[in-house]
């Protein structure tokens, strides 16, 4: 069989969709997408009110189940469905300490936020995908999914490795169906929630954010090229895995962490 129709990275006509996109590593795989031919929708909560983006925007709060539906109406309503879906919200909202520190409150959000709203998502979304037999789902999860740090992100690490499990598990029920679902999980990178994690921990513990960074850096094991991530990098794995080149690519967890995860 020839397949060299499938070796292509362009989107044009895709209809995608980036949670969280309007800002970081979800703005920079929004715009990514766009250089390549998408038609993009972006959420998040609140409008960045700087011209920050020139997609399509929707504002929602992903971890209200009302919300989510109603963004999904109002995206059959506009595009009738989409081609592209990165679930790319989440964040570490939790204080650090370790176990005796978090409090049921503590998980319930961290879940909320990581695993839940994308959930959501994808079950208001898939019927269309399903019907047209076509689709990605990229959920973006994080490296420290799979190498938590007991005491900065217990629960953000949890709800990451429950994310990586739900993926993996719906990238196998869908196969047949002709819709493809991967994780992409991040090591550390320069991202604003990123800069503002170092300069709490170094408020934290009384020392500068250089020394911050290379503490945080040690307990993971450092980072063997030596720096943080660009989101740009990001994107551009995201937009190979949602291409036409990546046809037959599911049900994989790419960490993208420039070396740092300790295992094979």
């Amino acid at each position: 069989m020839n397949n060299k129709q499938n070796q292509t990275t362009d989107l044009t006509g895709k209809r995608a969709l980036v949670t969280g996109g309007t800002k970081g590593i979800g703005k920079a795989i929004a715009d990514e997408l766009a250089r390549a031919g998408a038609q993009v929708i972006v959420s998040a909560r609140n409008h960045p009110g700087d011209g920050n983006t020139e997609h399509y925007f929707i504002a929602a709060d992903l971890t209200k189940p009302e919300q989510v539906t109603k963004m999904g109406q109002e995206i059959m309503e506009q595009f009738q469905g989409i081609d592209i879906l990165i679930n790319n919200v989440g964040g570490l909202t939790t204080p650090p300490g370790g176990f005796s520190t978090l409090t049921d409150e503590h998980w319930e959000s961290e879940l909320q936020l990581n695993l839940l709203s994308a959930i959501r998502l994808d079950k208001i979304l898939l019927p269309q995908m399903i019907e047209q037999q076509s689709g990605v789902i990229i959920h973006i999860s994080s490296v420290s999914g799979r190498q938590p740090l007991w005491n900065l992100n217990m629960a953000y690490a949890v709800s990451k490795a429950a994310l990586n499990s739900y993926s993996k598990a719906l990238a196998t029920e869908l196969a047949t169906k002709g819709i493809r679902v991967l994780t992409v999980s991040p090591g550390a990178t320069k991202t604003p929630p990123m800069e503002k994690f170092i300069q709490d921990y170094a408020t934290s513990t009384g020392i500068n954010i250089e020394e911050a960074f290379k503490q945080l850096l040690a307990q993971t094991g450092g980072i063997p090229m030596g720096r943080m991530a660009e989101p740009e990098e990001v994107a551009s794995l995201v937009h190979f895995l949602v291409s036409p080149s990546a046809a037959y690519l599911t049900g994989t967890n790419y960490a993208i962490d420039g070396g740092s995860l300790p295992v094979v």
